[in-house]
Protein backbone atom coordinates (compact mmCIF):
# COMPACT_ATOMS: atom_id res chain seq x y z
CA UNK A 1 0.00 0.00 0.00
CA UNK A 2 2.80 2.25 0.78
CA UNK A 3 4.68 1.91 -2.77
CA UNK A 4 0.81 2.58 -4.13
CA UNK A 5 0.90 5.92 -2.13
CA UNK A 6 4.38 6.87 -3.37
CA UNK A 7 3.01 5.76 -7.11
CA UNK A 8 -0.02 8.24 -6.44
CA UNK A 9 2.23 11.30 -4.98
CA UNK A 10 4.83 11.20 -7.72
CA UNK A 11 1.55 11.35 -10.30
CA UNK A 12 0.21 14.09 -8.95
CA UNK A 13 3.64 15.93 -8.73
CA UNK A 14 4.32 15.76 -12.50
CA UNK A 15 0.65 16.65 -13.29
CA UNK A 16 0.86 19.72 -11.12
CA UNK A 17 4.58 20.66 -13.06
CA UNK A 18 2.84 19.80 -16.95
CA UNK A 19 -0.26 21.93 -16.03
CA UNK A 20 2.03 24.74 -14.74
CA UNK A 21 3.82 24.14 -18.44
CA UNK A 22 0.20 24.33 -20.33
CA UNK A 23 -1.29 27.17 -18.20
CA UNK A 24 2.05 29.14 -19.29
CA UNK A 25 2.07 28.39 -22.72
CA UNK A 26 -2.00 29.33 -23.07
CA UNK A 27 -1.29 32.76 -21.44
CA UNK A 28 1.94 32.93 -24.52
CA UNK A 29 -0.87 32.05 -27.31
CA UNK A 30 -3.38 34.29 -25.76
CA UNK A 31 -0.57 37.58 -25.92
CA UNK A 32 0.00 35.92 -29.58
CA UNK A 33 -3.45 35.86 -30.36
CA UNK A 34 -3.94 39.53 -29.28
CA UNK A 35 -0.90 40.82 -30.89
CA UNK A 36 -2.03 38.90 -34.26
CA UNK A 37 -5.91 40.08 -34.01
CA UNK A 38 -4.66 43.81 -33.69
CA UNK A 39 -2.32 43.42 -36.90
CA UNK A 40 -4.80 41.54 -38.67
CA UNK A 41 -7.65 44.39 -38.22
CA UNK A 42 -4.36 46.81 -39.20
CA UNK A 43 -4.01 45.14 -42.60
CA UNK A 44 -7.44 45.26 -43.36
CA UNK A 45 -7.62 48.89 -43.78
CA UNK A 46 -4.66 48.77 -46.45
CA UNK A 47 -6.37 45.92 -48.39
CA UNK A 48 -9.10 47.50 -48.19
CA UNK A 49 -7.82 50.83 -49.57
CA UNK A 50 -6.01 49.19 -52.26
CA UNK A 51 -9.29 46.83 -53.60
CA UNK A 52 -11.01 50.79 -53.89
CA UNK A 53 -8.13 51.23 -56.04
CA UNK A 54 -7.97 48.70 -57.99
CA UNK A 55 -12.11 48.47 -58.59
CA UNK A 56 -11.82 51.69 -59.58
CA UNK A 57 -9.27 51.47 -62.34
CA UNK A 58 -10.24 48.27 -63.70
CA UNK A 59 -14.39 49.54 -63.79
CA UNK A 60 -13.88 49.73 -67.20
CA UNK A 61 -12.59 46.38 -68.08
CA UNK A 62 -15.02 43.92 -65.31
CA UNK A 63 -17.57 45.58 -67.11
CA UNK A 64 -16.68 44.64 -70.80
CA UNK A 65 -15.53 41.24 -69.50
CA UNK A 66 -18.45 40.80 -67.46
CA UNK A 67 -20.98 41.42 -70.34
CA UNK A 68 -18.44 39.27 -72.65
CA UNK A 69 -18.63 41.69 -75.16
CA UNK A 70 -14.68 43.07 -74.89
CA UNK A 71 -13.62 46.37 -76.45
CA UNK A 72 -10.47 45.82 -78.77
CA UNK A 73 -9.28 49.43 -77.53
CA UNK A 74 -8.59 47.93 -73.81
CA UNK A 75 -5.36 46.08 -72.80
CA UNK A 76 -7.16 43.05 -70.58
CA UNK A 77 -4.33 42.44 -67.51
CA UNK A 78 -4.02 38.72 -67.56
CA UNK A 79 -4.83 38.30 -64.33
CA UNK A 80 -8.62 39.51 -64.62
CA UNK A 81 -9.14 37.19 -67.33
CA UNK A 82 -10.09 33.21 -66.68
CA UNK A 83 -8.36 30.60 -68.88
CA UNK A 84 -9.01 27.38 -69.54
CA UNK A 85 -7.42 25.17 -66.24
CA UNK A 86 -5.05 22.80 -67.13
CA UNK A 87 -3.86 23.15 -63.54
CA UNK A 88 -4.59 24.34 -60.64
CA UNK A 89 -2.46 25.99 -58.20
CA UNK A 90 -2.51 25.57 -54.07
CA UNK A 91 -1.04 27.28 -51.32
CA UNK A 92 -1.84 25.32 -47.85
CA UNK A 93 -1.03 27.13 -44.71
CA UNK A 94 -0.37 25.36 -41.57
CA UNK A 95 1.62 25.61 -38.85
CA UNK A 96 4.59 24.23 -38.00
CA UNK A 97 4.22 21.91 -35.22
CA UNK A 98 1.70 20.59 -33.07
CA UNK A 99 0.20 21.54 -29.76
CA UNK A 100 -2.55 23.54 -31.46
CA UNK A 101 -5.34 20.81 -30.77
CA UNK A 102 -7.13 19.76 -34.54
CA UNK A 103 -5.72 23.06 -36.58
CA UNK A 104 -3.47 21.34 -38.87
CA UNK A 105 -5.41 17.79 -39.56
CA UNK A 106 -8.91 19.98 -40.30
CA UNK A 107 -6.60 21.65 -42.94
CA UNK A 108 -4.99 19.04 -44.72
CA UNK A 109 -7.72 16.26 -44.54
CA UNK A 110 -10.25 18.92 -46.00
CA UNK A 111 -7.84 19.70 -48.78
CA UNK A 112 -7.32 16.34 -49.57
CA UNK A 113 -11.04 15.87 -49.92
CA UNK A 114 -11.05 18.86 -52.43
CA UNK A 115 -8.27 16.98 -54.26
CA UNK A 116 -9.75 13.86 -54.24
CA UNK A 117 -13.05 15.32 -55.29
CA UNK A 118 -11.95 18.01 -57.94
CA UNK A 119 -9.31 16.35 -59.60
CA UNK A 120 -8.85 12.98 -61.41
CA UNK A 121 -4.54 12.69 -61.82
CA UNK A 122 -2.19 14.26 -59.49
CA UNK A 123 -0.73 16.23 -62.55
CA UNK A 124 -4.00 18.17 -62.47
CA UNK A 125 -2.57 20.30 -59.54
CA UNK A 126 1.06 21.50 -57.54
CA UNK A 127 1.20 22.47 -54.16
CA UNK A 128 2.63 25.21 -52.43
CA UNK A 129 3.08 24.53 -48.55
CA UNK A 130 3.43 27.37 -46.00
CA UNK A 131 4.25 25.47 -42.78
CA UNK A 132 6.38 22.63 -41.57
CA UNK A 133 3.05 20.34 -40.78
CA UNK A 134 1.68 20.78 -44.34
CA UNK A 135 5.37 20.24 -46.27
CA UNK A 136 6.06 17.19 -44.40
CA UNK A 137 2.23 15.42 -45.14
CA UNK A 138 2.86 16.09 -49.04
CA UNK A 139 6.07 15.19 -49.33
CA UNK A 140 5.23 12.06 -47.12
CA UNK A 141 2.11 10.69 -50.03
CA UNK A 142 4.49 12.19 -52.95
CA UNK A 143 2.34 14.93 -53.88
CA UNK A 144 3.72 17.64 -55.89
CA UNK A 145 5.35 20.37 -53.97
CA UNK A 146 6.52 23.31 -55.93
CA UNK A 147 7.99 25.40 -52.56
CA UNK A 148 7.74 25.12 -48.72
CA UNK A 149 8.09 27.83 -46.49
CA UNK A 150 8.79 27.01 -42.55
CA UNK A 151 8.91 28.65 -39.60
CA UNK A 152 7.01 32.26 -39.30
CA UNK A 153 6.90 34.49 -37.30
CA UNK A 154 4.42 34.80 -34.73
CA UNK A 155 3.57 38.10 -36.67
CA UNK A 156 5.00 37.73 -40.16
CA UNK A 157 5.81 40.91 -42.19
CA UNK A 158 5.56 41.32 -45.62
CA UNK A 159 9.06 40.65 -45.88
CA UNK A 160 9.19 37.20 -44.45
CA UNK A 161 6.83 36.10 -46.93
CA UNK A 162 7.29 37.92 -49.62
CA UNK A 163 9.59 35.31 -51.73
CA UNK A 164 6.55 32.47 -51.74
CA UNK A 165 3.75 35.70 -52.55
CA UNK A 166 6.03 36.99 -55.24
CA UNK A 167 6.48 33.43 -56.35
CA UNK A 168 3.19 32.46 -56.97
CA UNK A 169 1.70 35.64 -58.67
CA UNK A 170 4.65 35.26 -60.81
CA UNK A 171 4.31 31.14 -61.40
CA UNK A 172 0.71 32.41 -62.23
CA UNK A 173 1.43 34.94 -65.26
CA UNK A 174 3.82 31.98 -66.91
CA UNK A 175 0.98 29.82 -66.81
CA UNK A 176 2.44 27.17 -64.56
CA UNK A 177 -1.27 26.95 -63.28
CA UNK A 178 -4.29 29.01 -64.59
CA UNK A 179 -5.79 29.38 -61.15
CA UNK A 180 -4.85 29.79 -57.35
CA UNK A 181 -6.75 28.46 -54.10
CA UNK A 182 -5.37 29.59 -50.59
CA UNK A 183 -6.53 26.68 -48.14
CA UNK A 184 -6.13 27.80 -44.82
CA UNK A 185 -8.55 28.53 -41.33
CA UNK A 186 -10.38 32.05 -40.77
CA UNK A 187 -10.06 33.02 -37.52
CA UNK A 188 -13.55 33.83 -36.08
CA UNK A 189 -13.05 34.55 -32.64
CA UNK A 190 -10.71 32.85 -29.51
CA UNK A 191 -12.63 29.30 -29.83
CA UNK A 192 -14.12 29.33 -33.65
CA UNK A 193 -12.01 29.46 -36.66
CA UNK A 194 -13.63 27.97 -40.28
CA UNK A 195 -11.99 25.93 -43.24
CA UNK A 196 -11.43 28.08 -46.51
CA UNK A 197 -10.85 28.10 -49.89
CA UNK A 198 -10.50 30.89 -51.37
CA UNK A 199 -10.18 31.84 -54.91
CA UNK A 200 -7.05 34.39 -55.47
CA UNK A 201 -6.09 34.15 -59.00
CA UNK A 202 -7.18 35.26 -61.37
CA UNK A 203 -8.89 38.09 -59.59
CA UNK A 204 -12.81 37.32 -60.20
CA UNK A 205 -14.16 39.23 -56.57
CA UNK A 206 -13.80 42.90 -57.82
CA UNK A 207 -17.56 44.21 -58.80
CA UNK A 208 -17.59 46.79 -60.68
CA UNK A 209 -20.63 48.24 -59.49
CA UNK A 210 -18.09 49.29 -56.57
CA UNK A 211 -16.71 51.57 -58.40
CA UNK A 212 -19.62 53.79 -58.75
CA UNK A 213 -19.48 54.54 -55.20
CA UNK A 214 -16.13 56.10 -55.38
CA UNK A 215 -15.74 59.94 -55.76
CA UNK A 216 -11.61 59.85 -56.34
CA UNK A 217 -10.65 60.87 -60.03
CA UNK A 218 -7.00 59.38 -60.95
CA UNK A 219 -4.40 61.11 -63.35
CA UNK A 220 -2.70 58.60 -64.56
CA UNK A 221 1.14 58.75 -65.70
CA UNK A 222 2.12 56.94 -67.66
CA UNK A 223 -1.17 54.83 -68.62
CA UNK A 224 -3.77 53.27 -66.88
CA UNK A 225 -2.80 49.93 -68.24
CA UNK A 226 0.77 50.37 -67.40
CA UNK A 227 0.05 51.36 -63.36
CA UNK A 228 -2.42 47.99 -63.66
CA UNK A 229 0.05 45.93 -64.90
CA UNK A 230 1.99 46.88 -61.42
CA UNK A 231 -0.71 47.39 -59.02
CA UNK A 232 -2.75 44.08 -60.26
CA UNK A 233 0.12 41.79 -59.25
CA UNK A 234 0.56 44.09 -55.86
CA UNK A 235 -3.33 43.42 -54.61
CA UNK A 236 -3.11 39.60 -55.05
CA UNK A 237 -0.36 40.08 -53.05
CA UNK A 238 -1.86 41.36 -50.53
CA UNK A 239 -4.81 38.45 -50.46
CA UNK A 240 -2.55 35.98 -49.94
CA UNK A 241 -0.41 38.11 -47.28
CA UNK A 242 -3.87 38.29 -45.79
CA UNK A 243 -5.01 34.81 -45.73
CA UNK A 244 -1.56 34.19 -44.04
CA UNK A 245 -2.12 36.71 -41.40
CA UNK A 246 -5.58 35.02 -40.90
CA UNK A 247 -4.64 31.88 -40.80
CA UNK A 248 -1.58 32.94 -38.34
CA UNK A 249 -4.11 34.07 -35.50
CA UNK A 250 -6.66 31.06 -36.32
CA UNK A 251 -3.38 28.72 -34.90
CA UNK A 252 -2.46 30.99 -31.90
CA UNK A 253 -6.16 30.84 -30.94
CA UNK A 254 -6.09 27.19 -31.62
CA UNK A 255 -2.72 26.91 -29.43
CA UNK A 256 -4.69 28.97 -26.85
CA UNK A 257 -7.47 27.06 -26.76
CA UNK A 258 -5.65 23.20 -26.93
CA UNK A 259 -3.52 24.44 -23.93
CA UNK A 260 -6.69 25.28 -21.79
CA UNK A 261 -8.22 22.41 -22.69
CA UNK A 262 -4.59 20.63 -21.53
CA UNK A 263 -4.76 22.32 -18.31
CA UNK A 264 -8.41 22.33 -17.23
CA UNK A 265 -8.06 17.76 -18.15
CA UNK A 266 -4.25 18.35 -15.95
CA UNK A 267 -6.86 19.97 -13.04
CA UNK A 268 -9.10 16.78 -13.73
CA UNK A 269 -6.83 14.41 -12.99
CA UNK A 270 -5.27 16.04 -10.00
CA UNK A 271 -8.19 15.49 -8.36
CA UNK A 272 -8.92 12.20 -9.29
CA UNK A 273 -5.46 11.65 -8.39
CA UNK A 274 -6.36 13.42 -4.92
CA UNK A 275 -9.27 11.41 -4.24
CA UNK A 276 -7.30 7.95 -5.17
CA UNK A 277 -4.49 9.35 -2.62
CA UNK A 278 -6.88 10.00 0.28
CA UNK A 279 -8.92 6.20 0.24
CA UNK A 280 -5.59 4.72 -0.20
CA UNK A 281 -4.10 6.51 2.77
CA UNK A 282 -7.18 5.73 4.56
CA UNK A 283 -6.94 2.03 3.79
CA UNK A 284 -3.56 2.27 4.84
CA UNK A 285 -4.58 3.77 8.01
CA UNK A 286 -7.50 1.63 8.29
CA UNK A 287 -5.22 -1.26 7.86
CA UNK A 288 -2.74 -0.66 10.78
CA UNK A 289 -5.56 0.17 13.46
CA UNK A 290 -7.06 -3.05 12.08
CA UNK A 291 -3.27 -4.84 12.84
CA UNK A 292 -2.69 -2.97 16.58
CA UNK A 293 -6.14 -4.55 17.56
CA UNK A 294 -5.40 -7.69 16.09
CA UNK A 295 -2.08 -7.74 17.80
CA UNK A 296 -3.59 -6.08 21.15
CA UNK A 297 -6.27 -8.74 21.34
CA UNK A 298 -3.71 -11.61 21.01
CA UNK A 299 -2.18 -10.80 24.04
CA UNK A 300 -4.89 -10.71 26.32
Amino acid sequence: MGASLNEIKTRIASTKKTSQITRAMQMVSASKLTKSEASSQKFQIYANKVREIVTHLTATQLTDIASSNPRGDVNYNSMLISRPVKKTGYIVITADGGLVGGYNSSILKQTMSILEEDHQSPDEYVMIAIGGTGADFFKARDINLAYELRNLSDQPSFDEVRKIVNMATTMYQNEVFDELYVCYNHHINSLTSQFRVEKMLPISDLDPGEAKSFEQEYIFEPSKEEILAQLLPQYAESLIYGAIVDAKTAEHAAGMTAMKTATDNAANIIDDLTVSYNRARQGAITQEITEIVAGASALE
